[in-house]
């Protein structure tokens, strides 16, 4: 699949795209000075529940409490696709072998406003899909071959050189490639895909070295 963009192959901008989301924006201290801070806030008292409830959420074993609502088939088309973005590759699995279709359903079926549109544009595209795999090549998209798939994804995978009248498809597809690469670069694969060092254990820390305190002026 090629979205016509120069210099980088589609998994290492994929990469970048997910680090550059997870990178936090850092304001020196040195920045700060002569700024009037306000007060600080006391955190609001509340009581303490049992876990996995909103006062003490348990952030390793989540209970989600809305029914998921993409259907068997619509997540069969949505694993296809997930693979045809990020496909397994020498150093890393595939995006449907690691949860991805799972957290695509999670997260469109949530009882929010702006989940209930999203759930309605990327169940329109898998529709739009398989309605156009079935003119093309008379079947659905998960029963084509990968290159059939690709083609078909090449006419929607960059809007800018999408024909006019593939404007909501490739809409579409931009949405869903955020999605999955979302989900894919933070489960434990992606994350050792994009090499980051962090959420590591250490038995001590000696703080940040001379040369980092000298760069951002606390040294």
């Amino acid at each position: 699949m090629n979205d016509d963009r120069p210099g980088l192959d589609r998994r290492e901008a994929l990469k970048r795209m997910a680090a550059a989301a997870a990178t936090a924006a850092v304001v020196p201290t040195s920045d700060l000075k002569g700024q009037s801070q306000p007060p600080a806030k006391s955190p609001p008292a509340h009581t303490a529940g049992p876990r996995g409830t909103p006062s003490d959420p348990d952030l390793v074993r989540p209970v989600i409490p809305w029914p998921r609502l993409l259907t068997a088939g619509e997540l069969q088309t949505v694993a296809a696709l997930c693979d045809v973005i990020l496909p397994a590759d020498e150093r890393s699995p595939s995006a449907s072998t690691v949860g991805i279709p799972a957290y695509i359903n999670e997260y469109v079926s949530a009882p929010y406003d702006a989940q209930r549109r999203e759930l309605v544009q990327i169940r329109g595209g898998l529709a739009w899909l398989n309605t156009e795999s079935e003119k093309r090549f008379g079947q659905p998209f998960v029963g084509l071959t990968s290159a059939h798939k690709h083609e078909i994804c090449d006419d929607i995978c960059y809007l800018p050189n999408a024909r006019p009248e593939l404007g909501s498809p490739a809409r579409f597809f931009a949405r869903f490639r955020d999605l999955t690469a979302t989900g894919y670069y933070t489960t434990e694969a992606g994350m050792k895909d994009l090499r980051y060092l962090g959420n590591i254990a250490r038995p001590s820390w000696d703080g940040p070295p001379p040369e980092v305190l000298r760069h951002v002026g606390l040294s």
